[in-house]
C-alpha cells in the first residue's frame, strides 16, 4: 500500500516542476499541493528544505521578491532569477504576465 504524500513532499514536488526561467507564486504551489490557503507554509517549507528544489523560483502573488531571511537574501534570489534570464526590476518585481508559471 503507497503512502500519502506528506503536504511539504508535494511542496517540494511541485517547486522542482517549476520551469528553468520561470517563477510561480507560494499561493499557487499550495493550491497545488492541496492547500489553497497554505502559502506562508509553502514559504516555511522552502526555507527549511532550501536544498531540496529550485525555492528561488517562487514569489508572492505580485511578483515581488519577498524573502526576509539573512541566510537567503533577496539579492541572491534576484541574482539566481536573473541567471535564468528572468528580468528582476531594481525594486525586486518580476512579471508573472511573461515569466508565470502556474501549473
Amino acid at each position: 500500500m503507497r503512502q500519502a504524500l506528506s503536504f511539504g513532499d508535494k511542496v517540494i514536488e511541485i517547486v522542482k516542476k517549476i520551469p528553468y526561467g520561470k517563477v510561480t507564486t507560494y499561493g499557487t504551489v499550495a493550491a497545488l499541493a492541496g492547500l489553497p490557503r497554505g502559502a506562508r507554509l509553502v514559504g516555511g517549507i522552502l526555507h527549511f528544505d532550501i536544498d531540496e528544489a529550485p525555492w528561488h523560483r517562487v514569489v508572492n502573488r505580485h511578483g515581488f521578491i519577498s524573502t526576509k531571511c539573512l541566510e537567503h537574501p533577496q539579492a541572491l534570489q534576484k541574482a539566481l532569477l536573473q541567471q535564468e534570464g528572468i528580468a528582476v526590476s531594481k525594486d525586486f518585481m518580476i512579471d508573472l504576465q511573461k515569466y508565470g508559471w502556474f501549473g
